[in-house]
């Protein structure tokens, strides 16, 4: 089975969703509390790629594949995932902040991704031979994410308690809709991710708890709230790994899946570390 029959539909559901959950005021919080979402859309769009860029170009990285490497870049430069609202929630953290910055990140990386990964394509790929047609990804980002996103925030301001019931149904399929890919992306690609974990899974963790350190460390030194921290370390650390995966397998696009196994082992880890993150928040005196 081809992953990119699998991740549109979900990409699609989790972007209409995302969509079902906005609100106009979520877009008022920029001018009401700009410090935290400014704080998190520069963790996201800014710090990420360059931490990821920095890694790559580590000792870290030596023996991987470029296409692992282009890999890595494409999860770092997708925007947060949709996912980070409901860890925001189980942290009692700021989930209004968190829907926001998902917003946020999610329409200003369609003109940021194409052109950094447009720039790290030509530097790591090189010898693979891949080039990223850019206008390609922005027609494809705006069809599957931009109009579902645009969708579900219509239907919840003319239809706001049949967007509640249908968010409700989505985001009990969203987690076993990324298992399903999950699963059938292993048994795929088996052989390269069982002799790649150690080299990718090392990578990736020291990716997420760089880059939600770094959250963490913008939110103390800022003096944000509790609840504002919370929810900056898993807006930060959370990537749509979704995306990523689309645009790897993509035809149109990249139409490679080994590019789509960094964010595969991504979501693995992000969501074990994520866990412990809202496991340890649970303990914590809010």
């Amino acid at each position: 089975m081809n992953a990119i029959v699998i991740v549109l539909p979900i990409l699609t559901l989790l972007m209409f969703d995302l969509g079902l959950t906005l609100k106009p005021q979520d877009f008022k919080l920029i001018a009401q509390r700009p410090k935290p979402v400014l704080v998190g859309l520069v963790g996201q769009i800014i710090l990420l790629p360059l931490i990821a860029w920095l890694i790559i170009l580590s000792p870290l990285t030596t023996n991987l594949s470029p296409l692992f490497l282009i890999g890595i870049m494409l999860v770092a430069c997708s925007p947060g995932g949709s996912s980070s609202n409901v860890f925001s929630m189980l942290a009692k953290g700021d989930v209004a902040l968190s829907v926001t910055l998902t917003a946020c990140s999610s329409i200003i990386t369609l003109f940021t991704l194409p052109f950094i990964m447009a720039w790290v394509t030509a530097s790591v790929g090189e010898a693979t031979d891949i080039q990223l047609p850019i206008g390609n990804l922005l027609i494809q980002n705006i069809v599957l994410m931009v109009v579902p996103i645009a969708i579900g925030f219509i239907v919840n301001i003319f239809r706001e308690q049949a967007a509640a019931k249908i968010h409700n149904v989505l985001k009990r399929i969203a987690m076993p809709a990324l298992v399903l890919l999950v699963t059938v992306f292993f048994f795929q690609h088996k052989q390269t991710i069982v002799a790649e974990f150690a080299s990718l899974g090392l990578t990736m963790t020291i990716l997420i708890l760089a880059t939600t350190g770094c959250g963490a460390l913008l939110a103390w030194l800022l003096h944000l709230t509790t609840k504002e921290r919370r929810t900056l370390v898993i807006e930060i650390g959370m990537q749509n790994a979704a995306q990523a995966i689309t645009i790897a397998c993509s035809p149109l696009i990249f139409n490679n899946e080994i590019i789509a196994i960094p964010a595969i082992i991504y979501a693995l880890m992000m969501n074990l570390i994520l866990l412990a993150y809202v496991g340890i928040t649970k303990i914590q005196k809010s």
